[in-house]
């Protein structure tokens, strides 16, 4: 029995997604324009704030079935020497990141994915932490961030 795969588009300039910027943190996110000019992206300019402040985005999902796996895939750039670190929290336990990137080889837009099981307990967030590095330029980016129902897609 197939069923159809459900997928919400949590992009910036056109997704259904409830954000919320972290009133606790150091600094917010801001939209920033794309090259192509069709939409925005949320980004942190590499000179906001002091070395090790942090930035977060919180995407709220509130409206998960519960007990069913999800694929988080996002889009993400880490442009400039010695930028920071971004790091992808589920829910609200905070002891450990599940995916972290402190650097780029260079500064193309990658993509990140990451699996949410959810159980007996349901996440209910995902936390987008940018933590400010040493260097003055470049910027930490997050962009296209889908939700989509089951296991993610293995890399073809």
């Amino acid at each position: 029995v197939s069923r159809p795969e459900q997928e919400v588009d949590c992009s910036f300039s056109r997704g259904v997604c409830d954000w919320k910027q972290d009133a606790d943190d150091d600094f917010d996110w801001n939209p920033a324009d794309r090259d192509r000019g069709d939409g925005y992206y949320m980004a942190v300019p590499g000179f906001v704030g002091h070395k090790n402040d942090m930035g977060r985005l919180k995407l709220l999902l509130s409206d998960l079935k519960p007990k069913s796996s999800y694929c988080l895939i996002f889009s993400y750039r880490l442009a400039g020497e010695r930028v920071g670190k971004l790091r992808v929290f589920l829910a609200d336990k905070k002891p450990a990141p599940v995916w972290e990137q402190n650097k780029g080889k260079d500064e193309r837009w990658r993509t990140g994915k990451i699996e949410i099981f959810q159980g007996t307990e349901t996440t209910n967030s995902v936390t987008f932490e940018s933590e400010r590095g040493k260097g003055k330029t470049g910027e930490i980016g997050v962009d296209n961030v889908i939700l989509i129902s089951g296991l993610c897609p293995e890399d073809t």
